[in-house]
């Protein structure tokens, strides 16, 4: 992402929103991650497993560091600003199951670009 000065953010690749639990903010993230994200979480949740989610929001808010219980009762939506999905990368998912399965943490930080 880059700003132009006095500007809202650009965003260099479509963003998509990742609805948690109905009632919060959308957390902001370009479709091309998002849709590995949704991969990601599909998969633990169809598994009946809950982990914890952390990113660094970029959408100027309050928190300056956020996590999510992501559990099968809690309702997820995923928006995409592109109407076509976007190409998976295998070797990325595998990284972040891989990384996931260790530490029951999915941390966000590398994969959300920085306001």
């Amino acid at each position: 992402m880059r700003r132009r000065r006095g500007s809202a953010p650009v965003y260099r690749d479509p963003m998509g929103r990742l609805r948690y639990d109905g009632t919060s903010d959308p957390i902001l993230i370009e479709d091309a991650t998002l849709a590995h994200l949704k991969i990601v979480i599909s998969t633990k949740l169809r598994r009946q497993e809950s982990f914890m989610m952390t990113w660094l929001p970029v959408n100027g808010g309050l928190d300056k560091r956020a996590t999510v219980w992501i559990h099968p009762a809690i309702p997820l939506q995923f928006g995409y600003d592109a109407a076509e999905p976007p190409a998976i990368d295998p070797r990325l998912i595998a990284d972040m199951m891989q990384a996931l399965n260790a530490s029951g943490e999915l941390v966000l930080d590398h994969l959300i670009a920085p306001a």
